[in-house]
C-alpha cells in the first residue's frame, strides 16, 4: 500500500457517523502510512483471536466486574501487554501494529487494544481522556469505575482517578468532573495523533509531523491549534508560502489566542 492509499482509507473511515468508526481499522490506516507493507487484516485478526480466548474464558453468568477481571488476567497476565514505562515517548507506542507486537504501549494504544477486544464480546467501553493519562470505563449507565489499562487494568474509581492525575503532574490538582468525560471516536484519534505529533515535533522530524497534522486536520477541518501548528510545520521546513496561508487562517479564528501576538510576529518576518 502505498502513502496516499492508506490517507484515503483513513479519510472513509473517519467520514462515517461517529459510533461507525472502527477505532482499530483508522489506527491501523495511521501505522499503514509509517509501514507501508502493513496488513492490517493481519492485526484485525489479532483482536478477534484475543477476543475468541476472552470468550472462552467467560462464565456464563457475567457481569461487569467479572468480565473486566477475566479481560485483565488474559491480557496483561497471559499475553504479558504493559506500560512502556522506559520508552514511554518512542513513536512505536502510538502505532498499533507495533504494540500488539511488542505488547507495549502507552495509555491510549493499550486503551484502543482493550476496547478493541472488549467491543468483539459486546462488552462496550467508552475512552476517558483524563489530562495527562487515558483511562477507560464500560459504558454502562451509573457505573462509576474507571480502567487504568497502562496499569495492568487497575479498577478506579473517581477518587483514585483524582489520586492517579496527582501523582502524574507531581502536585495538587483541582478536579474537574469534565476530566472523567467520555470521547469520541474522532476525539480518541485526535488524542492518539496528537501524542504522535509530539514525538515527531520533539525530535524535529517535520516531515512526518506534517503527516500527522494533516490526518489530525481531515478529522477536525479548520481546528485552530491544528492550523497553527501546520503552519509552524511549514515555516521550520522553509515553505514559507504555506506556512503564511495556514498562520493567517489561524489568526482569522482566534485573533485573541494567547499567542495571537508572536504569530503576527512570525508572519511579519516570512513578509
Amino acid at each position: 500500500m502505498n502513502t496516499s492509499s492508506a490517507r484515503q482509507y483513513f479519510y472513509q473511515e473517519i467520514q462515517q457517523p461517529d459510533e461507525l468508526i472502527n477505532l482499530a481499522k483508522a489506527a491501523l490506516y495511521i501505522a499503514q502510512e509509517e509501514y507501508l507493507d502493513l496488513d492490517s487484516e493481519e492485526y484485525l485478526n489479532s483482536l478477534d483471536m484475543m477476543a475468541t480466548e476472552v470468550e472462552e474464558r467467560l462464565t456464563s453468568t457475567r457481569y461487569p466486574l467479572q468480565i473486566i477481571k477475566t479481560l485483565n488476567h488474559y491480557i496483561f497476565e497471559d499475553l504479558k501487554f504493559a506500560g512502556n514505562k522506559e520508552n514511554y515517548y518512542d513513536s512505536r507506542n502510538s502505532f498499533l501494529n507495533d504494540v500488539i507486537d511488542s505488547r507495549l504501549g502507552i495509555p491510549i494504544t493499550l486503551s484502543l487494544v482493550y476496547l478493541e477486544v472488549a467491543r468483539r464480546i459486546d462488552f462496550p467501553m467508552v475512552g476517558v481522556g483524563m489530562p495527562g493519562h487515558f483511562l477507560l470505563r464500560p459504558d454502562i449507565p451509573d457505573m462509576d469505575i474507571f480502567v487504568d489499562a497502562f496499569n495492568n487494568g487497575e479498577v478506579m474509581f473517581p477518587e483514585d482517578c483524582h489520586n492517579r492525575l496527582e501523582e502524574i503532574f507531581q502536585q495538587p490538582v483541582t478536579f474537574k468532573p469534565e476530566f472523567l468525560a467520555p470521547v469520541t471516536n474522532k476525539q480518541f484519534l485526535l488524542r492518539m495523533l496528537n501524542n504522535l505529533k509530539q514525538i515527531y515535533i520533539q525530535n524535529r522530524k517535520f516531515e512526518k509531523a506534517l503527516t500527522v497534522v494533516d490526518k489530525m486536520l481531515l478529522i477536525f477541518p479548520g481546528h485552530p491549534e491544528e492550523l497553527r501548528d501546520r503552519g509552524l510545520i511549514y515555516y521550520q521546513l522553509g515553505q514559507f508560502l504555506l506556512a503564511s496561508q495556514d498562520l493567517q487562517h489561524y489568526l482569522a479564528i482566534a485573533p485573541y489566542a494567547e499567542d495571537a501576538y508572536k504569530i503576527r510576529q512570525l508572519l511579519q518576518q516570512i513578509g
